[in-house]
């Protein structure tokens, strides 16, 4: 509210104050002082009683347009429907075909379930007004009666009047819920989103339109458009989501490359696909704008994957250099830790410092089967069969002997002397 608005409304109160402590003793209120009242009734929503105030004064004057206004707050407050329906009806006897009062009957007769009688109005107004408003008021019994068909046809005619974004979604309803027409509701709707501004509200129900229809391409049209206007995280991830059910991992890494967004999802990613070069790029951006030890574990965990000589002695240097600076940084990760470790181990590098860091990675998961895994492997090269077998015995009880690796130090370590 404006301050000029405001103002005025207090010079109301004061002058309707005043005038109402001058009147009560008199028991005498002018009309005047009335329509001030209704006014400032009908200012504060306050319905019931600005219909109150303006049923009096249509009473003392017989003017129309304070029965109407009477009419209007009623059917703003829900109250004295029948007693404004009789009243109405009362008028039009009067003064038949005048069409302000089939426009109130309509939502009048409505509002009382006298479906029958709000259509015959309907049919009146309709043989006499071609006008926009009168087309979508008239649609409202149709839509009451069950008569779908009849109901859309009329605000089709309204929509192609007007683009009105409210109709055409009121159009989408009824198509998608009564007269079997989604697929024709999404077009009507993304022809209108090309050619107009919408909101949110408008993407939500073509959303739903196409969740129903299970539209998967429309969907992620409908999410992209969200996320370039709003930036926000949830619609990024339902991206990723909607190319996940899809199976097209290259299409979201696509989709996050031109955007730019999204660079630890982007990097999970790369790595999922085994794009070690690209992802290892990614790592020193992600670290220049993180300040994050975890990317330089990750750059060693990569840079082992990415060759194919996993016994390349430089290669193996660089891995212990990057998983050493990453440690002194406060990297603890028992992922990492093992995955360094079991390196140690497994290449002869460093087998008590690998035993090392993988008993730091049990202390944060004393449960872990490859943690143990790995711990087990360290003794059977340090040659402590016992502590080896032990330890290997709750892995294959755990995990029993399905994956290759494991068989294949099962098979080790109960030879081991």
């Amino acid at each position: 509210m404006s301050w000029n608005r405001i103002i005025i409304s207090f010079t109301i109160i004061f002058y309707l104050f005043t005038i109402m402590i001058y009147a009560k003793p008199q028991n005498i209120i002018s009309d005047d002082e009335l329509i001030i009242q209704g006014l400032l009734y009908e200012e504060y929503q306050a319905f019931d009683q600005s219909r109150a105030v303006f049923g009096k004064l249509y009473d003392n004057t017989g003017d129309k347009i304070y029965l109407f206004k009477e009419m209007t707050a009623s059917l703003m407050s829900k109250t004295n429907i029948l007693e404004s329906i009789k009243r109405l009806q009362n008028w039009d006897n009067l003064h038949p075909d005048t069409l302000e009062v089939k426009r109130l009957l309509i939502p009048l007769y409505l509002t009382a379930n006298y479906v029958a009688k709000a259509k015959v109005e309907a049919e009146y107004l309709l043989e006499r007004s071609n006008a926009v408003l009168d087309l979508e008021l008239a649609s409202n019994p149709f839509l009451y009666a069950g008569e779908f068909k009849r109901a859309l046809d009329l605000l089709a005619m309204v929509y192609e009047q007007t683009s009105n974004e409210s109709v055409l979604l009121k159009m989408a309803i009824i198509m998608d819920e009564y007269t079997g027409e989604r697929k024709k509701a999404i077009q009507l709707l993304e022809t209108h989103r090309h050619m107009n501004i919408v909101d949110d509200s408008f993407y939500f129900k073509l959303l739903a339109l196409y969740m129903k229809e299970n539209d998967i391409d429309g969907l992620l049209s409908i999410y992209k458009v969200l996320y370039e206007d709003d930036k926000e995280d949830e619609y990024l991830y339902k991206i990723i989501d909607v190319y996940a059910y899809k199976r097209d991992p290259y299409g979201a890494i696509a989709f996050l490359e031109e955007s730019g967004d999204g660079k630890d999802i982007l990097y999970e990613l790369y790595k999922r696909e085994k794009l070690f070069t690209k992802a290892l790029k990614l790592t020193d951006i992600l670290y220049e704008e993180q300040k994050d030890a975890k990317w330089i574990a990750e750059k060693a965990v990569l840079t082992f994957e990415k060759s194919e000589d996993k016994n390349n002695k430089k290669m193996i240097d660089e891995v212990i250099s990057h998983f050493e600076k990453a440690i002194k940084m406060g990297i603890d990760d028992s992922m990492y830790l093992n995955y360094y470790g079991y390196t140690l181990i497994d290449k002869n590098i460093d087998i008590p410092r690998g035993i090392e860091v993988i008993k730091s990675a049990l202390l944060q998961q004393p449960d872990n089967t490859y943690y143990l895994d790995s711990l087990a492997w360290g003794y059977y090269k340090e040659h402590q069969c016992d502590k080896a077998y032990n330890t290997m015995a709750i892995v294959v009880k755990e995990e029993g002997l399905s994956e290759s690796e494991i068989i294949e130090h099962w098979n080790k370590i109960q030879n081991c002397k």
